[in-house]
């Protein structure tokens, strides 16, 4: 969270930007959002899977909409006591995980998106939304926002991981996925081998987007990669401590071929933590702790 926070005072001076328009940097210019355009011939040609990719945690949850039904990733406890007006507004400050939209994530140089998603209860048009104990902004809508920035940027490859599916039955899920087809159409890259993809082939396709789809109707299309390809293991914990050996230890332990790997550098609340810290949130609660973890380097690393 302190990157984000970092992240957002930059946006707000300029120093992350995106390119002059005859497309060249100057030596003083940081663009985060144009880091993969940047990076260095000789690692054109490494398998896109060798580098070290920052990504952000329940990526959708910069907004969630207390007016909302409490979404049915929830127990039915949670959702009798969220009838109580303040229970939804305290359920926000722990559902709430970025304070950066899609776009300034993407500016920031975020390219790998932890996505949940959900129908919601009422709804005839078989919309879905992102979901985190309460419901978000549309899918739809995030993934226009995404498609403008990659139009823009050309050069920059994204990973965006649907690995929570809520309330969705067979209908929903083609829904989903055309939506999917309709916002990124040719930018998306078909399921292959992971070491065959390098930015350089990447880019001469003209593809930038990699769609993995944590459910077996991944089978039905060419362009949805299985979950079991991006293995995301978590530590499940609120100890600084373990978390850094579990990280540590599921590094070390990963798949060299064949696959992505996540590293989740995030702290999880349990039901005593949010007793205790009920109204201050999560941001004031376990956030600050994890923004002082020194992670090792690591193919993808998500940060609440």
């Amino acid at each position: 969270m302190l990157a984000v926070r970092k992240a957002r005072r930059k946006l707000r001076m300029g120093t992350i930007c995106s390119p002059n328009p005859s497309g060249t940097k100057t030596s003083s210019e940081v663009c985060n959002a144009d880091w993969m355009a940047s990076l260095p011939p000789h690692l054109h040609n490494l398998p896109i899977s060798n580098l070290a990719i920052p990504g952000s945690h329940d990526s959708f949850s910069y907004w969630v909409d207390e007016k909302s039904p409490v979404g049915p990733d929830q127990t039915l406890a949670i959702k009798r006591l969220a009838r109580i007006s303040l229970v939804k507004k305290l359920m926000k400050k722990w559902s709430v995980t970025q304070n950066l939209t899609f776009r300034e994530q993407l500016e920031a140089g975020i390219r790998y998106f932890d996505l949940r998603v959900s129908s919601k209860p009422g709804d005839a048009d078989q919309e879905i939304y992102f979901i985190h104990g309460l419901f978000g902004i549309k899918v739809w809508d995030g993934l226009m926002e995404i498609d403008s920035f990659l139009t823009q940027h050309p050069q920059e490859i994204i990973f965006l991981d649907f690995n929570h599916f809520y309330a969705m039955d067979e209908s929903h899920h083609k829904c989903l996925v055309l939506r999917i087809q309709e916002a990124f159409g040719n930018k998306l890259c078909s399921a292959c081998s992971v070491e065959s993809l390098t930015l350089r082939t990447l880019w001469e396709k003209k593809c930038q987007v990699l769609i993995f789809y944590h459910c077996p109707f991944y089978k039905q299309y060419p362009f949805l990669w299985p979950g079991k390809k991006i293995p995301a293991p978590w530590a499940n914990t609120t100890s600084v401590h373990k978390l850094i050996l579990f990280l540590e230890t599921t590094l070390s332990e990963r798949v060299p071929r064949g696959s992505f790997h996540v590293s989740q550098a995030i702290l999880t609340p349990r039901v005593k933590t949010i007793a205790r810290g009920l109204v201050g949130g999560l941001k004031n609660t376990l956030v600050h702790r994890l923004a002082l973890i020194p992670v090792s380097p690591s193919r993808f690393s998500r940060r609440s």
